[in-house]
Protein backbone atom coordinates (compact mmCIF):
# COMPACT_ATOMS: atom_id res chain seq x y z
CA UNK A 1 0.00 0.00 0.00
CA UNK A 2 2.79 2.46 0.68
CA UNK A 3 4.30 1.50 -2.80
CA UNK A 4 0.98 3.17 -4.45
CA UNK A 5 0.87 6.13 -2.21
CA UNK A 6 4.35 6.99 -3.25
CA UNK A 7 3.64 6.48 -6.84
CA UNK A 8 0.63 8.44 -6.16
CA UNK A 9 3.02 11.14 -4.99
CA UNK A 10 5.76 10.89 -7.28
CA UNK A 11 3.19 11.41 -10.20
CA UNK A 12 1.24 13.81 -8.43
CA UNK A 13 4.71 15.50 -8.25
CA UNK A 14 5.59 15.30 -11.51
CA UNK A 15 2.35 16.93 -13.02
CA UNK A 16 2.87 19.52 -10.61
CA UNK A 17 6.25 20.22 -12.16
CA UNK A 18 4.98 19.84 -15.61
CA UNK A 19 1.70 21.89 -14.61
CA UNK A 20 3.70 24.90 -13.36
CA UNK A 21 6.16 24.76 -16.39
CA UNK A 22 3.82 24.66 -19.01
CA UNK A 23 2.19 27.98 -17.07
CA UNK A 24 4.79 29.78 -16.78
CA UNK A 25 5.07 29.69 -20.68
CA UNK A 26 1.67 30.59 -21.20
CA UNK A 27 2.57 34.01 -18.78
CA UNK A 28 1.00 32.56 -15.73
CA UNK A 29 -2.18 30.42 -14.62
CA UNK A 30 -4.36 33.54 -14.50
CA UNK A 31 -8.28 34.99 -14.86
CA UNK A 32 -7.59 35.45 -18.75
CA UNK A 33 -6.02 32.12 -19.25
CA UNK A 34 -8.48 30.04 -17.17
CA UNK A 35 -11.32 32.09 -18.74
CA UNK A 36 -9.73 31.48 -22.84
CA UNK A 37 -9.61 27.86 -21.47
CA UNK A 38 -13.27 27.18 -19.74
CA UNK A 39 -14.98 29.46 -23.11
CA UNK A 40 -12.75 26.73 -25.76
CA UNK A 41 -14.20 24.09 -23.32
CA UNK A 42 -17.68 25.11 -23.56
CA UNK A 43 -17.42 25.96 -27.08
CA UNK A 44 -16.06 22.13 -27.92
CA UNK A 45 -18.66 20.93 -25.88
CA UNK A 46 -21.44 22.72 -27.38
CA UNK A 47 -20.32 21.89 -30.73
CA UNK A 48 -20.56 18.51 -29.81
CA UNK A 49 -23.84 18.65 -28.67
CA UNK A 50 -24.66 20.63 -32.17
CA UNK A 51 -23.42 17.38 -34.50
CA UNK A 52 -23.95 14.83 -31.97
CA UNK A 53 -27.69 15.69 -30.55
CA UNK A 54 -28.94 18.35 -32.87
CA UNK A 55 -27.27 16.62 -35.72
CA UNK A 56 -27.34 20.55 -36.82
CA UNK A 57 -23.70 21.10 -37.50
CA UNK A 58 -22.48 23.24 -40.16
CA UNK A 59 -19.00 21.81 -39.81
CA UNK A 60 -19.87 18.35 -41.51
CA UNK A 61 -22.33 17.58 -44.32
CA UNK A 62 -24.80 15.59 -42.89
CA UNK A 63 -24.47 18.08 -39.53
CA UNK A 64 -24.05 14.93 -37.48
CA UNK A 65 -20.69 14.08 -35.69
CA UNK A 66 -17.76 13.66 -37.63
CA UNK A 67 -13.83 12.63 -36.10
CA UNK A 68 -12.44 14.74 -38.92
CA UNK A 69 -14.07 17.96 -37.91
CA UNK A 70 -13.69 17.21 -33.98
CA UNK A 71 -9.84 16.68 -34.48
CA UNK A 72 -9.72 19.89 -36.70
CA UNK A 73 -11.64 21.55 -34.25
CA UNK A 74 -9.05 20.88 -31.69
CA UNK A 75 -5.63 21.46 -33.67
CA UNK A 76 -7.67 25.11 -33.94
CA UNK A 77 -7.99 25.42 -30.39
CA UNK A 78 -4.27 23.97 -29.70
CA UNK A 79 -2.75 26.61 -32.38
CA UNK A 80 -4.59 29.28 -30.74
CA UNK A 81 -2.93 28.33 -27.81
CA UNK A 82 0.10 28.27 -29.38
CA UNK A 83 -0.13 31.71 -30.37
CA UNK A 84 -1.08 32.99 -26.58
CA UNK A 85 2.43 31.24 -25.75
CA UNK A 86 3.90 33.28 -28.54
CA UNK A 87 2.21 36.92 -27.26
CA UNK A 88 3.28 35.58 -23.74
CA UNK A 89 6.52 35.17 -25.08
CA UNK A 90 6.60 38.96 -26.88
CA UNK A 91 5.56 40.69 -23.63
CA UNK A 92 8.54 39.01 -21.48
CA UNK A 93 11.11 40.23 -24.55
CA UNK A 94 9.06 44.06 -24.64
CA UNK A 95 8.31 44.18 -20.49
CA UNK A 96 4.47 44.72 -21.38
CA UNK A 97 1.20 42.17 -20.61
CA UNK A 98 0.31 44.08 -23.77
CA UNK A 99 0.58 40.92 -26.50
CA UNK A 100 -1.04 38.26 -24.55
CA UNK A 101 -3.94 40.11 -23.17
CA UNK A 102 -4.59 41.33 -26.79
CA UNK A 103 -4.19 37.67 -28.05
CA UNK A 104 -6.37 36.42 -25.00
CA UNK A 105 -9.55 38.75 -24.94
CA UNK A 106 -9.20 38.59 -28.94
CA UNK A 107 -9.72 34.48 -28.80
CA UNK A 108 -12.32 35.17 -25.90
CA UNK A 109 -14.33 36.63 -28.27
CA UNK A 110 -14.22 34.13 -30.81
CA UNK A 111 -15.06 31.68 -28.53
CA UNK A 112 -17.83 33.58 -27.32
CA UNK A 113 -19.31 34.01 -30.84
CA UNK A 114 -18.86 30.59 -31.38
CA UNK A 115 -20.93 29.18 -28.16
CA UNK A 116 -23.48 31.88 -28.82
CA UNK A 117 -23.84 30.17 -32.77
CA UNK A 118 -24.16 26.84 -31.39
CA UNK A 119 -26.62 27.51 -28.92
CA UNK A 120 -28.48 28.98 -31.86
CA UNK A 121 -27.83 26.18 -34.04
CA UNK A 122 -29.29 24.25 -30.84
CA UNK A 123 -32.86 26.56 -31.10
CA UNK A 124 -31.77 28.52 -27.62
CA UNK A 125 -33.39 31.81 -27.75
CA UNK A 126 -30.63 34.55 -27.81
CA UNK A 127 -31.27 38.25 -26.52
CA UNK A 128 -31.40 40.41 -28.64
CA UNK A 129 -28.26 42.20 -26.93
CA UNK A 130 -26.18 39.86 -27.59
CA UNK A 131 -27.11 39.41 -30.95
CA UNK A 132 -26.42 42.75 -31.73
CA UNK A 133 -22.88 42.35 -29.78
CA UNK A 134 -22.02 39.20 -31.96
CA UNK A 135 -23.31 41.26 -35.08
CA UNK A 136 -20.55 44.23 -34.08
CA UNK A 137 -17.84 41.82 -33.28
CA UNK A 138 -18.28 39.62 -36.38
CA UNK A 139 -18.50 43.09 -38.34
CA UNK A 140 -15.56 44.24 -36.68
CA UNK A 141 -13.35 40.50 -37.07
CA UNK A 142 -14.01 40.25 -40.61
CA UNK A 143 -12.33 44.08 -40.97
CA UNK A 144 -16.13 45.51 -42.25
CA UNK A 145 -15.72 48.31 -40.50
CA UNK A 146 -15.88 49.77 -36.90
CA UNK A 147 -13.68 50.71 -34.07
CA UNK A 148 -13.30 48.84 -30.84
Amino acid sequence: MEHVNSLKLALATALGIVGSFISSLFGGWDAALQTLIIFMAIDYITGLIVAGVFKNSNKTESGALDSKAGWKGLCKKGTTLLIVLIAARLDILTGSTFFRDAAVIGYCANELISIIENAGLMGVPIPDAIKKAIDTLTTIKQGKGGNV
